[in-house]
């Protein structure tokens, strides 16, 4: 199993701008000026505040969120032998759903639900990467196969996708072929569909494909699975573009790193600016829910405290939310987004159900 970095974040894109020489083209529509902190911008949207460590002590790691409150995540086993996979719920009770001893150095995650079911991989030791089942409302877990080939994850919440009572996923082709397997298994488990795409290729929003994923020349076209149809992305430029269906992040360089940040349809309609250079990806997906870009803003302090602003630009509205001024990892899956403040000793996590706003 690979898993591959986003090209999110001002770190990738000094990197790209490094290797690229470009210079920014001409500006778009300029960034959103006014802040609107997050009680103001969103006073109904549900929000928590939770204990870092479960009930029975251990450090607990969310790997989604099924509402503002409930989680699968993994924590140790209190007595230290274990690596546990756990449904914790809106009232901190927790369900185990799966146990690996810690000696296998096991790993659990590319975690996706849809309705009542939920999926993820896990592996030991360096073996076969497993994909898994469960009910999120109960019952034990399943295996549904090790037949994953050379699967490749890139930390997005596409990285499997639960469409048509199946879950996919992506793989490198055999033997280091240019070509990129999309494979499929019923959530009733049976044998592994296979279909072959030439070329690097990366899932999103079913039943899109996005190439170039975690290269440096980012996105040059989607792929329509059902129908066949290539959609190319329209540049203006030497750019780095990542795409969804809905819309593509452009990183605008010049000679001297990242210049600023735009948002576009692919076809290169309603671009507009939406931050400067002092911002970068907080998440490697592209617009969230088709609606949230998820940004993340640099402090003086920074690279001695290890957190940054956690901003929110919101598409519809055309307006930036300062949601925390210091956060210390940012993830986002089923629409639910989440960040973590303090230290091992006093560690919360904080969610923001982007679906309630």
């Amino acid at each position: 199993m690979r898993r591959l970095p986003a090209l999110a974040g001002l770190g990738v894109a000094l990197a790209a701008g490094a290797a690229l020489l470009v210079y920014a083209p001409h500006d778009p529509a300029p960034a959103p000026a006014a802040r609107v902190p997050l009680a103001t911008a969103w006073p109904g949207a549900q929000r928590a505040e939770l204990p870092g460590n479960l009930r029975d002590g251990p450090l607990y790691h969310p790997g989604l969120f099924l509402d503002a409150r409930t989680s699968v995540g993994t924590a140790p086993s209190p007595d230290g032998t274990a690596e546990r996979l756990v449904l914790r719920g809106a009232d901190g009770a927790v369900r185990e759903l799966r146990r690996r001893p810690l000696s296998t150095n096991p790993d659990f995650s590319a975690f996706a639900t849809a309705g009542d079911d939920l999926a993820w991989v896990e592996s030991a030791d360096g073996g076969a990467t497993e994909l898994w089942t469960a009910k999120t409302s109960g019952g034990p877990a399943r295996r549904l196969t090790t037949d994953t080939g050379n699967a490749v994850f890139f930390g997005s919440q596409w990285d499997l996708v639960l469409a048509g009572g199946r879950v996919h996923w992506a793989a490198a082709g055999p033997g280091g072929e240019p070509t990129t397997e999309i494979r499929s298994v019923a959530l009733t488990g049976g044998a592994v569909a296979v279909r072959e795409e030439p070329g690097s290729w990366a899932l999103t929003a079913w039943p899109w494909l996005t190439d170039g994923g975690g290269d440096q020349a980012g996105t040059t076209r989607l792929r329509n699975t059902e129908t066949g149809r290539d959609t190319p992305v329209e540049t203006s430029g030497p750019e780095l573009i990542t795409c969804a269906p809905a819309w593509c992040r452009v990183l605008v360089m010049n000679g001297d790193g990242l210049a600023r940040i735009d948002l576009m349809h692919p076809d290169g309609s309603a671009r507009r600016r939406i931050a400067g250079g002092a911002a970068g990806a907080a998440v490697p997906d592209v617009a969230v829910l088709d609606r949230f870009e998820l940004l993340s803003e640099t402090a003086p302090d920074s690279d001695l405290t290890g957190t940054a602003g956690l901003l929110v630009y919101d598409i519809k509205a055309d307006r930036t939310v300062d949601v925390t001024p210091a956060a210390d990892g940012v993830f986002c899956r089923n629409g639910v987004l989440w960040w973590a403040t303090g230290d091992q000793d006093s560690l919360a996590w904080h969610t923001l159900d982007l679906r309630t706003v």
